[in-house]
């Protein structure tokens, strides 16, 4: 790709925003709508723990993936230009602000309003005679039995510390059984253990709502753990490490074993972060520091319970809808509803919005399939599916009827491993041929076809998607679906999949893009035509949605094209590495991020073309691991009437000021005006299918 022109002498910073502080940034919008009055209560108490789970996945990958850097290469330098080591110690100072800023919200804001609602979360000294004898006799039954404290000296050395476990480092006075004294004692609190306790309502004084975080309860009887001595101070901590998992698959022999080894100790990796309590003295958490080998600019200090995100649990443990968002039911499309979903597709494609849509359409077209005498053979990719899944089940159900069932099953994806490779066992038990996709390319690309003999002879009809087959995170996520039968496209989808199963060379596709070969250059070839469109003087713009944006040729890319005139609208919902309306460079490129009730994660692409409008859809985001490293697909919208409502769809997302965040060249983010109360809501589309 040619370079920027030289007169404008601009270097790698001026270029690129870096993308570990972009996603910081998305977190601080995550925490902000935990403060939006407009947000129900409980709903807000959930934004604030997925920004604390955000974080957790945030140094557990990318702080971790830095540290690592320095410690391989230190003189390598990241795309922007900057040094590891800088961007280790900007990390830090933005980090330990959005910290301290989510602790904050938790005390000054969640807390009182909670309580204002009779949802409480009882202190110590808040705790009645009759609470107190509750939770003493609670600690005894249910506790103290599965605790085993650990006294340090050198026969008892630190112990291990699990991943985000929550743990007390306990300070002792007197001598022990063996008449030693004993400094430090550590006491790990395992997982079995309920984070949050609810002490009963006939418990006098006790509230609907009344909760006791599990290290209340065991700093309150600690002494009963330490026998004839006593804990002078008792402080929660906890440590994250680096989760991502290192397999080299062109060495491995066999991959699910060499996951299955990676996975028992992913639990154990390099420590990366330490949390403490506020009130922890310095000498203990000097001492923690130097044990876990890590450096004050590793250390955070909390005021609360160092796992937000167990409080996920109370909007589940609390009954009170008006604290929530008003009950949501996907609709059924009305062309799919209770009838044969292959006559209906044969007919013209049909297109399912989640979560407005349900996702039930896409298990029933599986159960069909699995049903009908006349389907020979599935085909489905896997990346996420839960644990317990209606796709797997359907898929199950196929091969158990005899059809010719392939799965893709993609091992690697990350968090997912152990429930991918259950799921690639049970496949295999019911005979299904099972893949693992292709060795160095994650397989993301979200693809079912099925093969029916007709009358006029076998018949394809395929489901292509933006996300997982997963139907709980459907209901949370948006997405689109395509069901389509059109003939070209579908045997695009056939070839993918026997690149997948042969590793032969697929067959020029169609329609299809496909990462890591055409995508890129697909993409570049139509930003290219729209900055072509623009010089002549043609109307010319790009709107394009996705969750991640830092691949830096396809950012020179539209820097070119917005040079040349073209109109350009981002909608991304994470990681953004491009500077918009930078004089001379980006004037005419606008980045916003959308933050609401549903995660935005769809990928759509619209260029203006002349007056030939394209849209795709993709699985795809705009970043290297996607275009280069993954087997992916864009798909474009054959249908007219569905590509405008898709259009329509993406100018709602550009009329919204209601969840909108605006990048401004700086790196920063800023809520968008909203002129009229609340602001423009993005609007649902039209019921799917007349």
């Amino acid at each position: 790709m040619s370079q920027n022109p030289p007169e404008m002498e601009l270097q790698p910073a001026d270029l690129f925003l870096n993308r570990e502080l972009s996603l910081l940034e998305f977190n601080r919008r995550v925490l902000e709508q935990s403060k939006d009055e407009t947000v129900p209560l409980l709903e807000r108490l959930k934004f604030l723990c997925i920004a604390s789970s955000n974080l957790d996945e945030f140094f557990e990958i990318r702080v971790a993936g830095l540290q690592q850097m320095v410690e391989l290469n230190p003189n390598q330098r990241l795309p922007d230009g900057i040094m590891p080591q800088e961007m280790l110690g900007a990390i830090s100072v933005r980090a330990h602000a959005l910290v301290d800023e989510q602790y904050r919200v938790f005390n000054d804001v969640i807390v009182p309003e909670l309580e204002k609602e009779r949802v409480r979360f009882l202190r110590r000294s808040e705790w009645t005679q009759e609470q107190d004898s509750w939770l003493r006799k609670y600690f005894s039954d249910e506790l103290l039995p599965v605790l085993s404290p650990m006294g340090l000296d050198p026969a008892h050395p630190f112990p291990r510390i699990l991943n985000k476990s929550l743990n007390f480092i306990v300070s002792l006075s007197g001598k022990d059984a063996f008449g030693r004294n004993t400094a430090f004692a550590v006491v790990q609190a395992p997982r079995a253990l309920p984070r949050l306790i609810q002490i009963p309502k006939d418990v006098a004084g006790t509230g609907p709502h009344d909760f006791v975080f599990l290290s209340s309860v065991i700093h309150a009887y600690v002494d009963d753990l330490f026998p004839g001595m006593e804990a002078s101070g008792c402080y929660q901590f906890r440590v994250t490490r680096n989760s991502d998992l290192l397999v080299d698959e062109e060495e491995a022999e066999d991959l699910i074993a060499a996951l299955e080894g990676e996975l028992s100790q992913r639990q154990w990796g390099d420590t990366v972060r330490l949390e403490v309590a506020h009130n922890c003295p310095e000498q203990m958490s000097q001492y923690l520091m130097d044990v876990l080998q890590l450096t004050p600019a590793d250390v955070y200090s909390v005021n609360g319970p160092v796992n937000l995100m167990r409080l996920m649990a109370i909007p589940d443990m609390v009954d009170r809808p008006d604290l929530k968002y008003p009950t949501f039911t996907p609709r059924i499309p009305k062309a799919l509803a209770g009838g044969d979903i292959f006559s209906v597709v044969r007919e013209r494609d049909v297109l399912l919005q989640h979560p407005y849509d349900s996702f039930m359409p896409v298990v029933e077209f599986l159960r069909q399939a699995a049903r009908d005498p006349k389907v020979l053979a599935i085909k489905q990719t896997l990346y996420r599916t839960g644990a317990k899944s209606l796709v797997v089940d359907a898929l199950i159900e196929a091969a158990r009827a005899g059809k010719e069932v392939t799965v893709v099953i993609e091992l690697r994806a990350r968090f997912d491993e152990a429930d991918n490779i259950d799921l690639a066992e049970k496949m295999q038990d019911v005979g299904a041929h099972v893949v693992y996709g292709v060795v160095g390319y994650k397989t993301h690309a979200k693809m079912c076809l099925v093969v029916r003999r007709e009358e006029t002879g076998l018949r394809h009809y395929a489901h292509l998607g933006t996300g997982n087959y997963h139907p709980r995170t459907a209901r949370m996520y948006t997405d689109y679906g395509l069901f389509t039968a059109d003939a070209a496209m579908c045997k695009d989808v056939h070839a993918v999949f026997l690149q997948l199963t042969s590793l032969g060379k697929v067959s020029k596709l169609k329609y299809l893009l496909q990462s890591p070969f055409t995508l890129s250059k697909g993409m570049h070839a139509k930003i290219e035509r729209e900055a072509e469109n623009a010089k002549k003087g043609k109307p010319a713009s790009i709107i394009a949605k996705m969750n991640g944006l830092v691949e830096p040729e396809i950012i020179q890319s539209l820097y070119k094209a917005s040079q040349a005139g073209v109109q350009i609208d981002l909608i991304v919902r994470g990681m953004c590495a491009l500077r918009p309306g930078v004089k001379g460079l980006s004037e005419n490129i606008r980045v916003r991020s959308i933050v609401g009730r549903f995660l935005e994660h769809q990928r759509v692409l619209y260029f203006q073309n002349g007056e030939e409008p394209e849209v795709y859809l993709s699985s795809a985001d705009w970043m290297e691991r996607n275009l280069f490293r993954r087997v992916e697909i864009a798909f474009p919208v054959l249908d007219k009437k569905i590509r405008e409502r898709i259009i329509d769809q993406l100018q709602s997302y550009l009329a919204d000021t209601a969840q909108s965040w605006f990048l401004h060249a700086d790196g920063v983010y800023k809520r968008a005006e909203k002129p009229e109360g609340k602001g423009v809501q993005i609007k649902l589309l039209e019921e799917s299918q007349s």
